[in-house]
């Protein structure tokens, strides 16, 4: 069925009171040509949380209104990437993996999530920890320190079928996993990067594979999001010069993978930033019909619906930019208009999920100590999120 102008501003303006947006902010993250026929909504919401609400989990209070339990409270490793990979005898700011463990405690969080486990050669254990020995160094840090890892953007096998060396390296990444103490192992990327439903259905069919083979371990696998994997699937219409299909059932890529994927045993994390992002890009689609139809994207939405499948999320933000082709420009957590109040009320079950701050950007040419400086900045405002009273 075609969707008329009236009706899309009909379905428009209710998702937009149901957001609490206001209509100018409402329309104003949507380019020129787009906003006069469909808007794609955002959650807004009051920068520098963390200086305008913060409030102490007192001995009364006990951190229960917190959104995020104390315990829950992470750091994806990448936002302070330069600080793990510094020279340790070149400056008196933490490097290394020990020493950022450290500093990240005396924030206050309790858990990381590793992206790689390199660190400059000069640190305490040398340049590769990717090993047993080194696995087994840095759980002694993390215990030394309060921390718990609590995933991986790691290896995932290229092949499929898996050949006998993938297989090893993997079973490897899993044995790393378990000595780190980690409850969830995965990845930076997508499952595949195709628009199409045959190409996921194999990924469905090496992912289910896969998530079996870490289950045996302990581990639950995960495959984390970008923008692209929210846009809607081909899966009908015309076909076009090689045989593929040209338009959409409505269904999105991801949304698809939770279909045809095994819930016992492949799990996904949201980056909460990139699903804005795909809100804002994929929000109308050709049906096989050839008529053009608007679907709004409801990252939240999408969470609650499949809540045990959503063990972690990434805590990013961001300040609207219509200009900048996503919509927004990323900033530290917190400071954004990304609303995460109304999205962790949202998405609910707090002690099912772990969020991770991050930030892509965090590291800086010329201010060595602004990643780990970030990094305070998103927990104090991570903690600082509190349910409505």
């Amino acid at each position: 069925m075609t969707v008329s102008p009236e009706e899309t501003s009909t379905a428009g303006d209710a998702l937009r009171r149901t957001l609490g947006v206001s209509r100018r902010r409402f329309l104003s993250t949507c380019t020129a040509t787009a906003a006069a026929a469909v808007a794609a909504p955002v959650f807004g919401a009051s920068p520098a949380l963390a200086r305008t609400e913060a409030e102490p989990e007192t001995a009364v209070d006990h951190g229960r209104s917190a959104l995020v339990p104390p315990d829950r409270r992470g750091l994806i490793l990448y936002t302070v990437r330069d600080a793990v990979a510094r020279d340790p005898l070149a400056t008196d700011l933490p490097s290394g993996f020990r020493e950022v463990f450290r500093q990240l405690a005396r924030y206050g969080y309790r858990q990381v999530e590793f992206a790689g486990y390199r660190q400059h050669a000069n640190a305490p254990g040398g340049a590769d920890l990717g090993t047993v020995e080194g696995a087994r160094l840095m759980r002694s840090w993390l215990d030394e320190y309060g921390l718990r890892a609590q995933g991986s953007h790691g290896f995932i096998p290229s092949s499929w079928p898996l050949t006998p060396a993938d297989l090893d390296a993997f079973r490897r990444a899993l044995e790393i996993a378990n000595i780190l103490g980690m409850e969830h192992m995965g990845t930076g990327g997508d499952p595949t990067g195709s628009p199409y439903r045959a190409d996921w259905d194999v990924a469905a069919d090496k992912w289910n594979t896969l998530g079996a083979l870490a289950a045996r371990e302990g581990i639950k696998l995960y495959t984390h999001n970008h923008d692209s994997a929210y846009d809607f699937l081909l899966d009908g219409g015309p076909l076009d010069a090689q045989g593929r299909p040209t338009r959409s059932s409505g269904i999105r890529k991801l949304e698809y993978f939770l279909q045809i994927s095994d819930p016992r045993s492949v799990y996904l994390e949201l980056d909460v930033f990139w699903a804005h992002v795909a809100q804002y890009k994929f929000h109308t689609h050709t049906a096989h019909d050839g008529s053009r139809q608007e679907q709004i994207f409801d990252p939240a939405g999408l969470v609650v619906r499949h809540t045990p499948r959503f063990p972690l999320f990434h805590a990013k933000d961001g300040v609207i930019n219509p200009q900048s082709g996503l919509g927004y420009d990323m900033v530290p957590f917190g400071t954004g208009d990304i609303d995460y109040r109304r999205f962790f009320t949202r998405v609910g079950a707090k002690n099912r999920h772990h969020p991770m701050v991050e930030q892509d950007t965090a590291p800086s040419a010329t201010v060595p100590g602004q990643s780990l400086e970030f990094a305070r900045v998103g927990y104090d405002n991570l903690a600082a999120l509190r349910a409505h009273r």
